[in-house]
């Protein structure tokens, strides 16, 4: 052990209480750990939120249906990362492909990752996508155009019988990309809550409190989204979607709201050994995190201007404010319910007669300078998909030309290239 890292451990000691064994000092799970389950569980929410469209025909969500799709792939593609990072040595993270173990909960993520990211997500957005990036590539000229045809796979064919196949295709994956979907997230809380030797872990609820809590964060993201893309592209908001987005949204925060209200009840319920240690927990390290952000900012405060923009009848400026800041709240509140699952879970003693602290770094690899880094990257990702990728179909916003142009017609100039 380094002089850093004893000198980081003495200055921890005065914020120690009780009674701890010398190893439980250190706090091995960081906030990368907490932006992990963060990651996921908006890929769940908005791949969840697109599923209405194709699954379910809720047309009125289908304006949101692709930016959903790339929404749920941007932070897919970073979700890994946290691990990586936390590994210290990520290069070998490649063995447990080489070497499962299927008793090994954390192994069997690698494989649950790569279903998830080349069997559902990637088709269905390829599917989706083909028609547009065939065309795409007939009017683009230069390096553009290669662009598209590789993502075409070099494809040409948009007959009507290959679109039929497509759209089939997309209804196929994203019947199977649901239970996929939950698994994706639900595993992860089936990691913490199937430790035993936690008390703050260890639920049959927590895999399902995450799923719901998962659902919440991505509706709430890809509302938030939305609202933001079509005023910097300075459209019209269709307030009919946002409405029904808003709807879902409502119902998903009382579901995830009741699960953890049951949890907390069925804890003190059993009354073990452990209840008293977890209440000094929650009313003094927890207090902030857990009591003001988890359940008041990010829960009740947002499930009160929901009800009250439900109740009276507001104009759609004043709406979109009360949703505006409803999503943003609930983010908050998710983002606190991962930071009090996986840092409250270290901060009592094994012998429950003792609590810890946290000391969060600033530039370390596991640090708060990388989880900014890494909850902002996947913004990056979604804002270069969305100048390549349309957003909306192509044959809503403008006119393709044919093959073979007559002679006299004019000049076609190329497609444009955002989602705009």
């Amino acid at each position: 052990m380094n002089a850093e890292r004893v000198r980081d451990l003495y200055e921890l000691l005065d914020q120690v209480t009780g009674y701890i064994y010398p190893n439980e000092i250190e706090i091995r799970w960081s906030i990368l750990i907490v932006v992990y389950p963060y990651l996921t569980g908006l890929v769940a929410g908005a791949f969840i939120l697109a599923s209405l469209v194709k699954v379910f025909k809720v047309k009125e969500v289908e304006p949101t249906y692709r930016l959903s799709l790339l929404t749920a792939l941007a932070f897919l593609l970073v979700a890994p990362l946290p691990l990586l990072f936390h590994l210290g040595r990520p290069e070998r993270s490649f063995e447990i492909f080489l070497t499962p173990n299927p008793r090994s909960a954390m192994a069997m993520f690698g494989f649950v990752y790569a279903w998830y990211l080349m069997a559902v997500l990637l088709l269905e957005i390829w599917f989706e996508f083909r028609r547009d990036l065939v065309l795409l590539a007939r009017a683009s000229r230069g390096l553009l155009k290669w662009v598209y045809r590789v993502l075409s796979l070099f494809s040409t064919d948009i007959s009507e019988a290959a679109l039929v196949f497509d759209r089939r295709a997309i209804r196929a994956i994203t019947i199977i990309g649901i239970p996929s979907a939950f698994l994706l997230h639900g595993y992860v809380g089936f990691i913490f809550g199937s430790v035993k030797a936690n008390p703050w872990w260890s639920s049959v609820l927590m895999p399902i409190v995450f799923l719901m809590s998962a659902i919440v964060s991505g509706i709430a993201l890809v509302i938030f989204l939305y609202m933001v893309l079509t005023a910097i592209r300075d459209h019209p908001i269709d307030m009919r979607c946002l409405d029904t987005m808003v709807s879902y949204l409502f119902y998903a925060i009382i579901v995830d709201f009741s699960l953890e209200a049951l949890d907390f009840i069925q804890r003190l319920y059993e009354s073990e050994e452990s209840v008293k240690i977890l209440g000094t927990l929650i009313t003094s390290k927890l207090f902030l995190s857990l009591l003001v952000l988890q359940i008041l900012l990010g829960m009740l405060v947002p499930l009160g201007i929901l009800v009250i923009a439900r109740v009276w009848t507001f104009n759609d400026d004043m709406r979109k404010l009360l949703y505006f800041a409803s999503v943003i709240l609930i983010q908050v509140g998710i983002f606190s319910t991962r930071w009090n699952v996986v840092i409250g879970g270290q901060l009592f003693s094994k012998s429950l007669r003792g609590l810890m602290a946290y000391k969060m770094e600033v530039v370390s690899i596991e640090g708060l300078l990388a989880a900014l880094v890494l909850l902002v990257l996947p913004f990056i990702i979604l804002a270069v998909m969305i100048r390549v990728l349309p957003t909306e179909p192509l044959e809503d916003r403008v006119t393709v030309p044919s093959k073979a142009p007559a002679p006299e017609s004019p000049e076609i100039l190329p497609l444009p290239t955002s989602g705009s």
